[in-house]
């Protein structure tokens, strides 16, 4: 196990879960492989950030894994904050150097879109909450796209809820 894996498993451990992270671990290169990169899949990036939002505040959120973006400590810092806030409708949020809105919120998810994008079609950013983890997935382009990259986003928060994760 890694460095960060054995952080992350402490972490989780001190709280009230263990973690099987070899399963995560499988899921997460199975599913990145076949989601998560070049033209022509649904998501140009995707983050698994330990999330537990009852736990206690010395539970810091780390990326557990990542794919397609390198995420800065603060700025996950400031996004898991921000999701713990659950003011999506009055603030935006970032990821990267890209600044998002939400445009719709559903119950374990939400959708939220580029504000400084140079793409034409634009993107977007579909985050949703499992029992342990935030999963983020981004995306270039619109409704098709953004179709695309929910039923990703979704296909691995179903795989985590085998597990109860």
């Amino acid at each position: 196990m890694d460095q960060l894996a054995s952080l992350i498993h402490l972490q989780f451990c001190w709280g009230r879960k263990t973690m099987d992270w070899g399963f995560v671990h499988r899921i997460w290169d199975k599913w990145a492989s076949n989601n998560v990169g070049y033209s022509g899949l649904p998501l140009k990036g995707a983050l698994l950030i330990n999330y537990d939002p009852t736990g206690p505040g010395r539970l810091v959120s780390t990326v557990a894994e990542q794919e397609g973006i390198q995420a800065d400590p603060i700025e996950l810092s400031q996004f898991v904050g921000y999701v713990k806030r659950n003011k999506l409708q009055t603030e935006s949020f970032f990821i990267g150097s890209n600044q998002y809105l939400v445009t719709s919120i559903h119950e374990s998810w939400f959708g939220a879109r580029c504000m400084d994008t140079s793409k034409p079609a634009g993107e977007g950013a579909i985050v949703m909450q499992t029992a342990a983890f935030l999963l983020v997935g981004l995306y270039e382009g619109s409704i098709g796209s953004a179709s695309r990259a929910m039923a990703a986003v979704d296909q691995f928060a179903w795989q985590l809820g085998r597990r109860n994760l």
